[in-house]
């Protein structure tokens, strides 16, 4: 039951995403000029929450828009209503809803569904990824300057050695190929299914990777923070290869050479 719950609730999420993506909506800002949430982010909040409370209402949720509905529950929830929102309110279609659930403080299962282009990505810890019910697996690519990566920006830049601009100079003075999609959750999605090789950022929250750092696990790759250190989605710093370049990208975004 907990599957099918939350396959229904990245279902209903994306339905409302589907609804409202050619009409008008309010879009206000959070902190940064660009950071925006929309109407459409609490409306699909909401019936994702929906679904989820008729099946499961004394699990703990943390959920972007809401922040955390505390529960005394093994289980919890979270959610990102619609990760990519900057895309969406300029009608860009690289968005998703994006939704992980932990039991006992690990991560067990995550989907990701961007209804747009018709890709709903799923996976169980110990059971594989799949993307629309087939059998997802990274890239074979070995080396940083043959690969092609993804990355994203904060909102509000941090001013630190090795930051996301330094790190970015340093790989395109190489010829190395970096998109920046907008949505952390896709970027990661398609590190796990082989478009990219890689992804590297600075500053997320949990609701941005819990779903997508299992995605990449499940597929074979590799996830750790920026350090080199076991990954968990309640620190900001994100590594995600296909683990052949994980090493060497590393060592690139700590300071060495390409």
């Amino acid at each position: 039951m907990l599957k099918e719950t939350l396959i229904k609730a990245v279902e209903t999420g994306a339905a409302i995403m589907k609804e409202y993506f050619d009409q008008s909506f309010i879009i206000s800002n959070k902190e940064g000029i660009n950071n925006l949430v929309t109407e459409v982010d609490h409306k699909s909040e909401e019936a994702i929450f929906k679904v989820i409370k008729e099946q499961f209402p004394e699990h703990y949720i943390l959920s972007e828009e809401a922040g955390e509905i505390i529960q005394d529950s093994n289980y919890k929830w979270i959610i990102d209503p619609i990760d990519g929102t900057v895309n969406y309110a300029n009608r860009i279609p690289i968005c998703c809803v994006s939704i992980g659930i932990e039991k006992d403080g690990k991560m067990i299962l995550g989907a990701v569904y961007n209804p747009f282009i018709g890709e709903l990505f799923f996976a169980e810890k110990g059971k594989g990824a799949t993307l629309n019910n087939k059998t997802i697996h990274v890239s074979n690519k070995a080396d940083v300057k043959t690969s092609c990566l993804v990355t994203g920006f904060p909102y509000t830049y941090l001013d630190e050695a090795n930051g996301p601009l330094q790190v970015f100079d340093k790989l395109i003075r190489k010829g190395v190929p970096v998109r920046r999609l907008g949505s952390a959750a896709i970027d990661l999605c398609w590190v796990a299914m082989g478009r990219f090789d890689g992804f590297y950022e600075h500053q997320l929250q949990a609701w941005d990777s819990a779903a997508g750092f299992l995605m990449v696990e499940e597929a074979g790759g590799k996830v750790t923070d920026l350090t080199g250190k076991y990954y968990n989605p309640y620190q900001h710093g994100i590594i995600a290869t296909n683990g052949k370049i994980h090493d060497e990208l590393l060592n690139v975004i700590n300071g060495g050479n390409l």
